[in-house]
């Protein structure tokens, strides 16, 4: 087949490095934070929509599609590597139309383009990065490329160029092969689709498939890279509420408790400002990859509530109450909405280049002994996992990102402290509570990662149910409260009362795009 040739790739000159550019692209005039992170590359980029359409036509080129989100720690690798190197966007501007696509604003180009990825890859991810005939087929797909041929993954110059030259010389062939590729998938898909109800037969399977892949030790589903799961919670919680008595139901109950406790331990945790990151690389819940997801925060709070309610564990509405407070100091807009996200990566320090992801959430063990003092840096120490040499297993830490530094793990519960340190579990809930603050407030003079601030409709919703639940779980009315101005937010800013329909987003006024099937569904459960 004619598109596998694209894959055995050339060898590549050297390029020159990246420089500092001046030039402004289309993408300025976009209110994306993703799409406005990148109005200043080299390359000429254009938003989705019938101007780069209509130029890839007239020019008869292939569209190359990026798509990502503002917080996407490999989004940012690629742009830093390859679409700020002039020499890289000189090739792409060439010989290819340049479109850049927000996933969050448009979930719907995403999934068509992500189905092809996957399809004829095996893998997906973001950065996303796709090839496309002038009238919108998929032909090459992609995620991360980097700006060279490396260990075996060919460099994005080598994608570019022979792609570019397949196009010149097998340009019909490609797009034949395309279409019977396309026509291919859409009948897998036809085939999958299924109008029947859920049986049994399935949630058995379904409950069989968790049963086997259970970390009965750490918690979790399968191996590194662990993901918190809050939709299987869903579903094992269904099915303990079912049949609370029988073994599967005892079952499905033990898994997701289990795992919630780790998680709440785990350095996917941040135990010193609240909420979670968006997954563990590793299988114990240590080393996270470290952005925080709205979407991540609604559904977990929700399930830790849950958990509450049957079990009335202290910690799990800790947890609870300690995702919705970080929202609530966050990631919430002055006039109620909730914003999407904060990044994994940020500065090390004010006012000079360098950046790291995790530099605003690791700590050394001097700094924490600086803060706290010698004694009691030690009793947070011990419990929080903090090692002289950095605590991040070498396994998980391949590059020695965090070497010498820690994330904060909680090792032992408060009556293991207590009992080492000769102390009564009230003073050392106490001691950790006060160390806790003075961390934060220290970590608060640090650079803090970027905030994507824009509002989704969906995501709203889904934080709206969790604050809603809340307020009647654990009878507090400032979570009422919170969960009303959002509503009133997305009802003023995102409805058209002479349509009755929804928008999309929000960032310095309502985006044009309407709202999608997950809006309007995740905006009634809030």
């Amino acid at each position: 087949m004619a598109l596998a040739a694209l894959l055995a790739f050339l060898a590549v000159e050297a390029l020159p490095a990246a420089t500092e550019m001046t030039h402004t692209n289309r993408l300025a005039k976009e209110k994306s934070p993703y799409l406005l992170q990148h109005q200043h590359n080299p390359v000429d980029w254009y938003p989705w929509g019938e101007e780069a359409f209509e130029k890839a036509k007239k020019e008869n080129k292939p569209i190359f599609l990026s798509v990502g989100y503002s917080t996407c720690h490999w989004c940012h690798v690629m742009e830093r590597e390859s679409f700020e190197n002039p020499a890289i966007a000189k090739l792409m501007n060439e010989n290819f139309i340049n479109i850049k696509v927000d996933r969050e604003e448009r979930p719907d180009i995403d999934q068509v383009y992500m189905t092809f990825v996957q399809a004829t890859t095996g893998h997906g991810g973001w950065p996303m990065s796709v090839w496309l005939t002038p009238d919108l087929k998929p032909f090459v797909g992609g995620t991360y490329f980097p700006p060279e041929d490396r260990s075996g993954m060919p460099g994005f110059p080598s994608v570019l160029k022979k792609i570019a030259s397949a196009w010149k010389t097998d340009r019909q062939n490609i797009v034949t092969s395309s279409d019977h590729l396309l026509e291919r998938l859409r009948s897998a898909v036809d085939h999958s689709a299924s109008s029947g109800q859920v049986g049994s037969e399935l949630r058995d399977k379904a409950y069989r498939q968790f049963a086997s892949n259970f970390d009965a030790k750490l918690g979790g589903f399968g191996s590194a890279p662990k993901f918190p799961r809050p939709v299987a919670f869903n579903f094992l919680y269904d099915l303990y509420g079912t049949a609370p008595q029988s073994e599967e139901g005892k079952r499905a109950l033990e898994m997701t408790l289990t795992t919630l406790r780790k998680m709440a331990e785990g350095g996917i945790h941040d135990h010193v400002g609240g909420g979670f990151h968006r997954y563990s690389v590793d299988q114990f819940w240590h080393v996270p990859h470290f952005e925080k997801m709205l979407y991540d925060q609604a559904q977990l709070a929700t399930a830790y509530l849950t958990a509450f309610q049957i079990t009335r564990e202290p910690l799990l509405e800790k947890t609870a109450r300690d995702i919705l407070d970080y929202v609530r100091r966050d990631l919430t807009d002055k006039d109620g909405g909730f914003y999407s996200a904060e990044d994994a990566d940020s500065l090390l320090a004010q006012g000079k280049p360098e950046h790291a992801e995790g530099a605003f959430y690791v700590w050394t063990p001097k700094e924490i002994e600086a803060l706290l003092g010698r004694e009691h840096a030690k009793i947070f120490g011990y419990h929080y996992g903090v090692e002289d040499k950095g605590n991040a297993p070498a396994a998980s830490d391949p590059h020695g990102e965090f070497k010498g530094k820690n994330i904060l793990i909680q090792r032992h519960d408060v009556g293991e402290t207590s009992k080492k340190f000769g102390l009564t579990e009230e003073k050392t809930e106490q001691l950790l509570t006060e160390s806790r603050k003075i961390l934060f407030d220290a970590r608060a003079k640090r650079p803090r990662p970027h905030l994507d601030d824009k509002i989704l409709t969906a995501w709203n919703g889904l934080m709206i149910s969790a604050f809603a639940r809340a307020s009647q779980v654990l009878d507090d009315p400032a979570y009422l409260e919170t969960a009303n101005k959002a509503a009133d937010f997305i009802q003023q800013k995102l409805y058209r009362e002479d349509t009755k329909t929804l928008l999309r987003s929000y960032r310095q006024g309502a985006s044009e795009v309407n709202g999608f099937a997950s809006d309007y569904a995740f905006l009634i459960q809030g």
